[in-house]
């Protein structure tokens, strides 16, 4: 089982950047951030990293959530709002990829 790592009061304590983020920035990061706090969507986006291509038909991942389709849906539109997935329809299906550049701005403001 994964866990977040402990810091010790000392390293606590320094400060991330020496650089504030811009105010339009943090917006856009926020509702990123707010995007993935949800279980279901951060099982999503892991899933659909983890598949071969790094893409996938939203009709391979509502068995692995144990959601309903449409209920997936919603979370894969909430991602991709989010400009963390990008999306492409064929035929009647919608396959879903990540869009690695949300996830690097997202762990740079992590470092």
């Amino acid at each position: 089982m994964w866990r977040m790592p402990r810091l010790s009061a000392a390293i606590s304590c320094v400060p991330l950047s020496s650089e504030s983020l811009p105010s339009a920035v943090a917006r856009g990061l926020a509702g990123s951030f707010k995007a993935l706090s949800e279980p279901a969507r951060l099982r999503l986006l892991s899933l659909i990293l983890a598949q071969p291509g790094g893409e996938t038909c939203v009709c391979n991942l509502v068995a692995p959530l144990g959601l309903s389709q449409p209920t997936v849906t919603h979370h894969l539109q909430v991602l991709h709002r989010a400009g963390l997935l990008r999306r492409e329809k064929r035929g009647i299906w919608v396959y879903y990829r990540v869009e690695r550049r949300a996830l690097e701005a997202l762990r740079r403001v992590l470092r």
